[in-house]
């Protein structure tokens, strides 16, 4: 997905970095819509009381799909492209422990906004991004959204596990550790060709910016699941 500001678009270069607001997501399920309210104040598009009210229109729950925020981002009017390899929910994911649970309520949900895409103006379409499409995405000065695997997503700032928050019993930490897998919504703001690696926003974490490596970034937005 991404945002479309009015200027002039960077030149491609070894070194992008955005100005992209960290917003802190309120619950343990609506990193989407935080990430949303990021590209929307990014634009200066953000407003509270006509965000919460673009919520009610599609019936969000608990279960945030990629496709919910492509249509906030209609609803805003906020040029964007998604992409998926998709169009439509992918069966398979029942069987992982991360969608078992609202897999059943939400399937017909998501399958009719998908249906309904095309008469509600909302472009989408099934293909695969490369990391040089993403790139060269954030080159032109437009923010990206995406979902990822967060047991697999790991941040370079810091070290420890201080340097990592969820919303945990244990505590805060950047994203839970777990073996199972674990969407998440980031927001990227910019990449570092000279170090290989990429910044992204994580909704968890409201204080810094984090970083990764290009490769570990790749691995994480592209296991089955995202």
């Amino acid at each position: 997905m991404r945002a479309e500001a009015e200027g002039t678009p960077l030149a491609p270069g070894d070194f992008v970095r955005l100005s992209a607001p960290i917003i802190q997501q309120l619950y343990p399920w609506n990193c989407g819509l935080a990430c949303s309210k990021m590209v929307l104040r990014c634009l200066g598009q953000l407003g509270g009381s006509e965000f919460e009210s673009a919520l009610k229109e599609p019936r969000l729950t608990r279960g945030i799909w990629t496709t919910d925020l492509a249509y906030l981002m209609r609803h805003f009017g906020v040029r964007h492209r998604f992409c998926t390899q998709t169009l439509g929910v992918d069966k398979g994911y029942k069987t992982q422990s991360f969608y078992r649970k609202h897999f059943d309520t939400e399937e017909a949900r998501v399958n009719q906004v998908f249906a309904q895409a095309k008469a509600c103006k909302v472009p989408m379409e099934k293909c695969t991004v490369s990391m040089q499409d993403i790139q060269e995405h954030l080159a032109q000065g437009h923010v990206a959204i995406v979902l990822v695997n967060s047991g697999v997503l790991h941040c370079d700032l810091g070290s420890g596990p201080v340097a990592y928050r969820c919303f945990a019993p244990s505590g805060r930490r950047c994203f839970c550790r777990t073996p199972d897998h674990q969407g998440r919504f980031t927001v990227l703001p910019g990449y570092n060709r000279a170090t290989g690696c990429l910044f992204y926003n994580n909704p968890a974490c409201a204080d810094q910016m984090c970083s990764t490596s290009i490769r570990n970034f790749e691995e994480a937005r592209t296991t089955y699941g995202t």
